[in-house]
């Protein structure tokens, strides 16, 4: 506390100097239609695009972008969260559960906010991915599973919420949360643990809990008949995973959420036999009361931690000749799907095609999505198996992004891994590892001689074709997307530290920078007074690290990637 006082007071004088009084409110209509000149959401929109309106900097003159400011989070680890923008104002949150607030033109501190961690806390993940916005506050989900308010003009904290128990259910929180119609919803990580996955929304003003959705249903609910009724796993729903820890999207004129729910806990499906609904799934979701409205589910009796936490692009299909709403989502499973919905949020199949290698699925219906299985590549108890593409999938969490103006969905993707896993029975104990797996025995492969492992994929959206790639030969890629309407693709994501530009219809590489650290964060943009800015977050680590040690065991890589986080803005040069 002797710490905090001096620190908020300081923040307080600096806030005020600045004018503060000329925060503009974030509202309804404004995350529903946000400004081109902000970045007001962790995607950039509602319909998770990742999509920046601003044509300024472009294919012609990318080559000319300069840092114009920079500065350092005070951090390592892994640093997952984009530059939010609100007029002159820049929330970035970081790891140890702390938000920084700069002045975003140029670069001058604001304010800054850090919870202190609980004694004897710890975390699978010790990250976290960014702020919400709202009226006059910013929102944050601390690890520790609390949600907290701060007043977005001197980061004063005006209340705090606890969203789940680290001590008793082993959850904790990385996840933005997403404001709608006055609710900040989020929820919480842990499934290696056995949580059982929910969300949860809170009234923005006053921090009071509105309504809780569980990702499995408990018996008797609908969905509770895809899990064991009896037997030895018939509680099995109790602990079963389906954690829901990245945000959602929002069709805002129709009013429904769409929802990612990660995998099983534990991850062998033989544990918990049947299709294990909304595990691995997409759930639409009433805003006002979070009722399930419908749901597809990618694969069935997930048994390779190949998570459906991503929720999908919102679009729309050209087809035949009309506009038909549509949802689109490059999947961990390694397969890239094309779903419908409606007006009112009901899903259905329409295709997929496979982007990475998955020796997993046998077939796929064609008119449901429905996946059979090759019974040798899925690891059961005391069962060991061999499967690609590996639990870090096509895809993980890292965002894709969509340009309506090219037309193209653009997939951050890895390929040419594979796993191999042994399952056991573990019990389910207050934080300690339960996924079913010896956690030292997480045993990642690579293809012999593998021609590379990481790139950037672009996809027509309606022609449902590839059309160009970037490969890295050295370095997976767990970097977000970025694309702009002048043209570009912009992603960090390798081992390298470099954060790129890319013309967006053809992959060619246009404009490369070093950063200190690996870029494991998604880009935004924004302008003021005109003039367009590119911001992004430096400072790799978690699962980016801990496989680079991996693949310098295999292949000697450099054994580690250079860690501590720092804020970068770029814009035109002379």
């Amino acid at each position: 506390m002797t710490l905090r006082l001096p620190v908020a007071a300081i923040a307080l004088t600096i806030a005020s100097a600045l004018n503060a009084a000329d925060y503009k409110p974030v509202t309804d209509a404004r995350l529903a239609n946000p400004e081109p000149e902000n970045w007001l959401l962790a995607k950039g929109n509602y319909e998770g695009w990742s999509y920046s309106p601003l044509d300024q900097i472009n294919t012609s003159n990318v080559a000319k972008l300069k840092p114009v400011w920079s500065a350092a989070t005070g951090v390592a680890s892994g640093h997952e969260a984009p530059a939010i923008v609100n007029g002159d104002y820049m929330f970035v949150a970081t790891p140890r559960n702390q938000v920084l607030a700069f002045d975003a033109k140029t670069g001058r501190s604001l304010w800054k906010y850090q919870r202190e961690l609980p004694e004897g806390f710890g975390a699978l993940h010790m990250t976290n991915r960014g702020v919400a916005l709202w009226g006059d506050k910013v929102y944050v989900a601390g690890i520790d599973c609390v949600l907290t308010a701060l007043d977005a003009k001197t980061g004063t904290k005006v209340w705090e919420s606890p969203v789940c128990d680290w001590e008793k259910e082993s959850a904790y929180i990385t996840s933005a949360p997403l404001a709608v119609k006055g609710k900040i919803i989020v929820g919480p990580s842990g499934g290696e643990f056995g949580v059982r996955g929910f969300v949860k929304a809170f009234d923005a003003e006053t921090g009071k809990l509105a309504w809780t959705r569980y990702s499995v249903p408990a018996p008797g609910e609908p969905g509770s008949e895809t899990w064991p009724q009896e037997g030895r796993w018939k509680d099995a729903w109790k602990n079963g995973g389906g954690t829901m820890w990245m945000p959602g999207n929002y069709d805002a004129k129709n009013e429904v959420i769409y929802w990612g729910v990660g995998n099983g806990a534990p991850w062998l499906g033989d544990q918990r036999p049947g299709d294990n609904l909304y595990l691995a799934s997409v759930v639409s979701l009433n805003p006002d009361n979070g009722d399930i409205i419908s749901h597809f589910q990618y694969h069935w009796n997930d048994s390779w931690d190949w998570a459906g936490m991503n929720a999908p692009t919102l679009v729309e299909f050209n087809r035949d000749g009309k506009k038909v709403p549509g949802l689109i989502s490059a999947q961990r499973n390694g397969r890239l799907y094309w779903l419908d919905r409606d007006a009112k949020g009901k899903i259905s199949y329409d295709k997929s095609e496979g982007y990475v290698k998955n020796n997993v699925f046998k077939t796929i219906d064609p008119k449901t999505g429905r996946p059979t299985y090759n019974e040798d590549a899925k690891p059961g108890t005391d069962k060991t198996a061999t499967y690609c593409p590996s639990l870090w999938g096509g895809k993980d969490w890292p965002y894709e992004a969509y340009n309506p103006k090219t037309g193209m969905l653009y997939v951050p993707f890895n390929d040419n891994h594979c796993m191999t896993l042994t399952g056991m029975i573990q019990p389910v104990l207050p934080g300690q590892w339960s996924a079913g797996v010896d956690i030292k025995k997480l045993d990642l492969k690579v293809d012999d001689n593998f021609p590379f492992i990481g790139g950037v994929q672009a996809w027509s959206v309606d022609g449902g074709k590839e059309v160009w790639r970037q490969t890295y030969k050295h370095s997976w890629n767990f970097g977000s997307i970025l694309t702009t309407a002048g043209g570009l693709v912009f992603v960090g994501g390798t081992n390298d530290r470099m954060f790129r530009a890319y013309d967006g219809k053809n992959g060619k590489l246009l404009w490369e920078f070093p950063t200190p650290s690996g870029i494991i964060s998604p880009p935004s943009s924004f302008s003021i007074d005109g003039k367009q800015y590119i911001a992004v977050v430096s400072g790799w680590g978690v699962d980016a690290q801990w496989i680079q040690g991996k693949m310098h065991d295999q292949v000697g890589w450099e054994k580690s990637v250079p860690e501590g986080g720092s804020i970068w803005v770029f814009a035109l040069g002379e």
